[in-house]
C-alpha cells in the first residue's frame, strides 16, 4: 500500500507510511518543519491534514476495491476539530456505502489519541468501472 502512495507526488512530499492490517488501512504522516502552517503556535497546516485524510481514504478503497487506477474524488468535505500538533498523524478511512460506481466514505486523522482527532473527513469516490 505504500508503493501505491508513492506513486503519487504529494503523498512522496508529505512523507505517507501505510501500515495494513487485515482488510484495514492505517496512513502516518510523520512531523516535518514543512508541514507547519501557522509557525505562531506552531500548527499543521489544514491543508496537508485534508491530503492525509483524502489520501487515506482512497488507499482504503483501493484496498477493498484493486483497480489499474485510483478512486476519483466527486466531493470531499473536511472539518479541522483540533489544532493540529507538529507530531506524527495517523488517519483510517471506513467505508460507509459502495455501490458499483460511488463510494461514500468517512475519515479520521488523530494524534496521540484517536478517540481525539484533529479532522474529519466525508467524501465521495468514482470508482473505475473498467476493472
Amino acid at each position: 500500500m505504500t508503493d501505491l502512495l508513492a506513486t503519487l507526488p504529494y503523498a512522496r512530499f508529505l512523507g505517507l507510511k501505510t501500515l495494513v492490517s487485515g482488510d484495514e488501512v492505517t496512513v502516518i504522516m510523520p512531523f516535518a518543519d514543512k508541514l507547519i502552517g501557522n509557525p505562531m503556535l506552531p500548527a499543521l497546516h489544514g491543508g496537508s491534514t485534508a491530503a492525509l485524510l483524502e489520501m487515506t481514504a482512497m488507499a482504503q478503497l483501493a484496498l477493498a476495491f484493486p483497480s489499474p487506477r485510483l478512486p476519483r474524488p466527486i466531493n470531499v468535505t473536511v472539518a479541522y476539530l483540533r489544532t493540529g500538533r507538529p507530531i506524527d498523524v495517523f488517519a483510517r478511512a471506513r467505508i460507509s456505502r459502495a455501490g458499483r460506481r460511488v463510494a461514500h466514505v468517512q475519515a479520521e486523522a488523530w494524534q496521540e489519541e484517536r478517540l481525539q482527532p484533529i479532522a474529519s473527513l466525508t467524501a465521495h469516490f468514482l470508482l473505475d468501472t473498467q476493472s
